[in-house]
């Protein structure tokens, strides 16, 4: 009798043993499929945020220039329409994650910068230019250089960057709804979201 107890015991802590295996095996499987899962969910957010903006503006040219100890001069001028379109872009392909399996943590430790493109649409008229003084190369690349840094401090006076943030942030948060619905925690600098609203908080 004793000896079949000790048998039944040693079966039982076997049986005990392969189910703990067992059970620990399921556990690291459905820790390893919700790592898949959101990694594949966090890559298929990684798009193109692009947010587009029309600027229009009319400038005018002068240049002069002296000849014969200034005696004669040489002027060319223009009356310049601009019509620009502008993006300001997140790529979200190149945000930098990490998955902490052990604590369940999405980490996001890089959020690209912004990327700005100006493509302007430059019309000229009233175009006047003495033989001595003629518009070359060089004075359109100029001129279109001048233009762009006006587009440029245009964009960052309007709203455009603005709503560009707000959709990035807007991608953000479906990070967030993913990771809360399974469970995890997202971070980024040392800061643990509790609620989507806390994403629009964050310094960029």
């Amino acid at each position: 009798m004793r000896n079949f107890l000790i048998g039944a015991g040693l079966v039982l802590l076997i049986v005990f043993g392969i189910r703990y295996c067992e059970n620990r095996d399921d556990e690291r499987d459905r820790l390893e499929a919700n790592t898949n899962l959101l990694q594949e969910q966090i890559k298929n957010v990684g798009k193109l945020v692009v947010t587009e903006g029309t600027f229009s503006q009319v400038y005018s040219y002068n240049d002069s220039r002296k000849f014969y100890l200034d005696i004669f001069s040489a002027r060319k001028k223009a009356l310049i329409v601009v019509n620009a379109k502008a993006t300001v872009a997140y790529d979200l392909s190149k945000l930098e994650t990490e998955i902490d399996e052990e604590n369940k943590i999405v980490r996001i430790l890089s959020i690209p910068e912004e990327e700005i493109t100006i493509n302007p649409e430059i019309k000229y008229y009233d175009v006047t230019q003495d033989y001595l003084n003629q518009f070359k190369a060089e004075d359109h690349n100029k001129i279109r250089n001048r233009i762009e840094a006006s587009i440029r401090k245009k964009v960052d006076g309007s709203t455009l960057k603005s709503n560009a943030q707000n959709r990035l942030i807007s991608e953000l948060q479906k990070i967030y709804i993913l990771t809360s619905t399974m469970g995890w925690t997202l971070e980024y600098k040392d800061q643990r979201f509790s609620n989507s609203e806390d994403l629009e908080e964050i310094k960029l």
